[in-house]
């Protein structure tokens, strides 16, 4: 899995900084892109990545404001007109249908391929190929949404060296050793395929929250996650400002991090008070959790094992 922060800041653009997206990158499967949000000028950051817009199967759209929104339209147009035919899907809460095709309409953009809107009203649970997704209520003025995402256990590996000693050659057999199945070899002899595989081994999770206030909900999905990735508006000392907004400050995101026991945290939404000047911010995130990462425009953050997330630059 890569994560390519293609917006990190929080409300309005900064140099440094645009609004909110992320694109996550399965690179197990074909390379398929799913996009976290879509603020404005989001398709312009995916010209400084190597990413493509046709690439992206789906989109999940965590609440509706403009931060996180704006660049939807222009992106949906922007991937038919550059040859994306396959099906894109988009999850977002109850409004994103009627935003979407006012917008299409409106601008009398017709796209060549088939645009799934799927809107969210309450928590629900679904899957998306090999991943669960699991989709949770946060704490914010508006409907906002968190997502966990799930791989499914990955089959153990098999013990090749130990069945050619028994004479088994790969084929057929090997499929059905490593569904764990008895089988009967040419000799006579049957072998339970279950000692000849190791255990499957857990898929990776992860947690992307929307905007919002602390709240246990995300403790609750985000219990031994492999990596939440979670706003951090502002820096401690704005914790009124923060609680006025329905925002989370860096210690109320280590604080629910810790609590879930997650092996990797990252911090993104910034303010774009901080667009000046962010050591204040950066030290006091470097500090408030074992491992963690305060999100870039265009850091890539690649977990290849559970639990082991790293910088890519």
């Amino acid at each position: 899995m890569e994560f390519h922060f293609l917006g990190t800041g929080a409300g309005v653009p900064a140099k440094k900084r645009n609004v909110s997206a992320l694109a996550l990158r399965f690179l197990e499967h074909k390379g398929d892109v799913w996009l976290f949000d879509c603020g404005e000028a989001t398709q312009h950051q995916f010209l400084h990545s190597k990413l493509s817009i046709p690439a992206i199967s789906t989109i999940f759209i965590s609440h509706l404001h403009g931060d996180h929104l704006y660049g939807l339209p222009g992106l949906l147009s922007s991937r038919s007109f550059q040859g994306g035919r396959m099906p894109l899907t988009v999850y977002g809460p109850v409004g994103l249908k009627a935003y979407i095709q006012m917008s299409l309409a409106t601008t009398n953009t017709t796209l060549k391929y088939e645009l799934r809107i799927i809107e969210l009203e309450e928590a629900s649970s679904f899957q998306i190929g090999a991943c669960t997704v699991s989709v949770f209520m946060l704490q914010h003025p508006v409907q906002s949404f968190g997502f966990r995402i799930e791989e499914e256990a990955k089959p153990g590996r098999l013990h090749v060296e130990a069945l050619k000693q028994k004479g088994v050659s790969p084929g057929p057999l090997y499929a059905a050793i490593k569904k764990g199945e008895t089988v009967q070899l040419e000799t006579g002899e049957w072998l339970n395929g279950k000692e000849y595989v190791e255990a499957p081994s857990a898929g990776r999770t992860v947690v992307i929250c929307g905007d919002t206030a602390p709240t246990e909900t995300v403790i609750s999905y985000a219990k031994n996650a492999d990596a939440l990735i979670h706003e951090a508006t502002f820096a401690s000392d704005q914790q009124a400002h923060a609680s006025d907004f329905g925002h989370s400050t860096i210690q109320d995101t280590a604080k629910m991090a810790k609590a879930a026991n997650v092996h990797n945290l990252v911090f993104t939404h910034i303010s774009s008070r901080y667009a000046r000047d962010e050591n204040e911010y950066v030290m006091e995130a470097k500090s408030s959790f074992e491992k963690v990462f305060v999100a870039y425009d265009f850091l890539v953050l690649t977990l290849s094992k559970k639990g082991e997330l790293s910088c890519h630059e």
